[in-house]
């Protein structure tokens, strides 16, 4: 059976193509051997059940530990019921364990113990009767505990767990050497909401916890050795360095858009070429396929975004009007960005990674284009040259021929607050299938945001800036020249939005160290 990246369940080595994540795992489990208590709370595909069950199969190969590595996901509604279904669901579960790791005679022993359980007591019995008499020292994962993190029961199960390990030095309170629960949310700070007419209430079930400070994103030394590792396999050329720099680039390490990304390489992009062989190229066009796409992880980003209007706020200041926000990481809608992937930590809050931008600005861009009606306007066949390129002057002209007429009708507020969407949507239609825009917000007092367009074999530098004056414009001509430069490129386009009673509506070719600039004002 051939390797293949996976994007959907548990990797193991044997069949899937995987990072060298084994820094990550070191560090696990020098907290694992410290006997620790965590929590490892990351967004949905993000590694988390990979990583138990690398912890767990390095445990394995030795003598010294036993492991449950357990999950809540099969579990249904009526193993929260009452305090007896649970402790029946978590002791089968446990016994699953003993029974696949072909360990018999503690089998027989766990047989005869779990009998007798029928509520939490009982099971904290069962568990310092089993500690005890294993010999051994005992490790429970728990995966997927967001499945019940809402219910009474399971608290309870943590405070039961808690209250052993605050007790494990005294002879009658044999327990687990260490215990590590594996889900989206931090169980250290649930909120709890029991009925629907209650208020939600923190609750501190599992404040024993040591923070887990792994950085789970992969980095571009550690996603190389799985290209490399592909390379051999199918006796392909790929510079590894730099395809994994490209990697990296565009999804901060976020493990399922890495392995999205080699997947569409290897299943869909590698078929098409005459030569076998992976180009840094390569990874822009699967990032292109990708962000046009439907897939589970990018339906729980928009639906995340919409069901917190506050968060999606934030975002939307962020990417479209790219105003610096200042902000305490306590804040709820920053800890549930972060929380949900969409936000990542940094040199100040941003977006967790590229392709993550793109997907948010088409979805924002989709609701802005059903609030205007741009169909007599970008009509693509008016917009392409002889060579077959974009006259991109006539496309920015027709805008600005758009907004002025809508300019007195009574959406005018929201073409002030949306025009950056607006003209994303405006040129949507114009450049699908046959050319790519990748927008790169500068989150600075400029406030600009950067269109990179790519059409055919033609590339072409759209800025979108807030008119802020003399001084500013001259500054963002010099920007631009700058940027133009790097890019091999003579010629760019900046579309300047005048937030003014009394617009110009300008347009004119403008010159800035060697490069011609079309300036456009709306």
């Amino acid at each position: 059976m051939h390797k293949e990246f996976n994007i959907t369940g548990t990797c193991f080595p044997e069949l899937h193509y995987m990072a060298d994540i084994s820094q990550k795992l070191s560090r696990t489990m020098s907290m694992v051997q410290n006997g620790k208590y965590f929590v490892i709370n990351r967004p949905r595909q993000y590694g988390k059940t990979t990583m138990l069950e690398a912890i767990a199969s390095s445990l394995r190969q030795t003598k010294e530990w036993l492991v449950f590595n357990i999950s809540f996901e099969g579990l249904g509604s009526e193993s929260f019921q009452n305090e007896a279904s649970f402790c029946r669901s978590f002791l089968r579960l446990m016994n699953l364990q003993l029974i696949e790791a072909d360990e018999h005679t503690l089998t027989d022993l766990f047989n005869s113990l779990q009998e007798s359980s029928t509520n939490l007591s009982d099971l904290s019995q069962i568990i310092s009767t089993f500690a005890n008499r294993a010999n051994r020292k005992l490790a429970l994962f728990i995966d997927e505990v967001d499945k019940s993190s809402n219910n009474q029961l399971f608290l309870d199960f943590l405070s039961l767990l808690r209250n052993k390990y605050l007790r494990r030095h005294l002879k009658t309170e044999h327990t687990f050497d260490c215990v590590i629960l594996a889900g989206l949310h931090d169980v250290k700070s649930l909120k709890l909401k029991l009925r629907p007419d209650q208020d939600q209430k923190f609750n501190s079930p599992w404040n024993i916890a040591t923070d887990f400070t792994v950085d789970m994103n992969l980095q571009i030394n550690e996603i190389q050795p799985m290209l490399e590792e592909y390379a051999r396999d199918h006796h392909i050329y790929l510079d590894a360095p730099s395809i994994a720099e490209r990697l990296f680039y565009y999804t901060s390490g976020y493990p399922f858009l890495v392995s999205k990304l080699c997947k569409v390489i290897a299943e869909q992009l590698l078929p098409e070429k005459e030569v076998h062989s992976w180009e840094a190229t390569d990874v822009e066009r699967a990032v292109a396929k990708v962000v046009k796409e439907t897939n589970t992880n990018f339906d729980s980003l928009i639906k995340n975004l919409e069901n917190n209007p506050g968060l999606y706020e934030f975002v939307f200041k962020n990417l479209i009007e790219v105003e610096y926000q200042s902000y305490s990481i306590h804040e709820n809608m920053f800890s549930l960005g972060l929380m949900y992937g969409i936000l990542k930590n940094g040199q100040g809050i941003r977006i967790h990674n590229r392709i993550y931008e793109e997907v948010i600005y088409d979805y924002m861009t989709s609701k802005a284009r059903t609030q205007v009606s741009l169909a007599e306007y970008n009509i693509s066949k008016n917009f392409i040259l002889p060579t077959q390129g974009l006259n991109l002057e006539a496309i920015l002209l027709r805008f600005q021929a758009f907004m002025r007429e809508q300019h007195s009708l009574k959406d005018q507020h929201f073409l002030e607050r949306n025009a950056r969407l607006v003209f994303l949507a405006f040129i949507k239609p114009i450049i699908n299938g046959s050319g790519y825009d990748f927008k790169e917000p500068q989150i600075s007092e400029e406030r600009r945001l950067d269109v990179v367009i790519t059409y055919l074999q033609y590339k072409y530098i759209v800025e979108l800036k807030i008119w802020r004056g003399l001084d500013a414009h001259e500054e963002g001509l010099k920007q631009l020249a700058d940027y133009l430069d790097r890019q091999a490129l003579s010629e760019g386009y900046l579309l300047i939005f005048e937030q003014l009673k009394q617009k110009t509506w300008s347009s004119t070719w403008e010159t800035m160290d060697g490069k011609r600039i079309f300036v456009v004002r709306v």
